[in-house]
């Protein structure tokens, strides 16, 4: 995690009242079904299964397939999204860049294009709270259109929870 103003390096970014939400999108260089995405789909539910394992983890949006894959966030259907909650920055942290998911992260450019903006948003949730596609879509184009910030930031450049933000 790289140093911030607000706390040293090693610091927690959790806390009791509030939770970090993720977005990431993705256009994938072909269908689901086709061949060229076969080391993606045959990965998924492992993953999946991975992350709801994984200390820290709460909520991932998911349709009734138990995947995301078939909720669409516009008109294209190439574009796929993932949304999930956390405990703290350092759980998703640990998930991400570890074990199988950080293999199958290092392969992206196998299944999917270069993202012309930010492909990831990472944003402060009260504790409890379920974000919506809106919510991840506001947070990606704050990103976009601000940089890294209290209202969406990237691991690069992350920011505290609000609790934890000086007065």
């Amino acid at each position: 995690m790289a140093n911030s103003p607000f706390f040293p390096a090693t610091a927690s970014l959790a806390d009791a009242h509030w939770q970090l939400a993720q977005i990431n999108i993705g256009h994938a260089i072909a269908p689901l079904d086709d061949p060229r995405m076969a080391g993606f789909t045959s990965q998924l539910d492992a993953l999946n299964a991975l992350a709801e394992a994984s200390p820290g983890f709460i909520w991932r949006l998911q349709d009734d397939s138990g995947n995301a894959t078939n909720i669409q966030t516009g008109t294209d259907p190439l574009r796929l999204v993932n949304m999930s909650v956390w405990a703290s920055l350092e759980s998703l942290q640990a998930y991400v860049y570890s074990g199988p998911h950080l293999a199958s992260l290092k392969q992206r450019r196998d299944w999917f294009a270069r993202s012309e903006g930010p492909a990831l948003a990472l944003w402060w949730v009260p504790a409890g709270h379920r974000p919506t596609l809106a919510e991840g879509e506001a947070a990606l184009a704050r990103l976009q259109q601000s940089g890294p910030g209290r209202a969406a930031f990237t691991f690069a450049r992350p920011w505290p929870s609000p609790e934890r933000v000086p007065a």
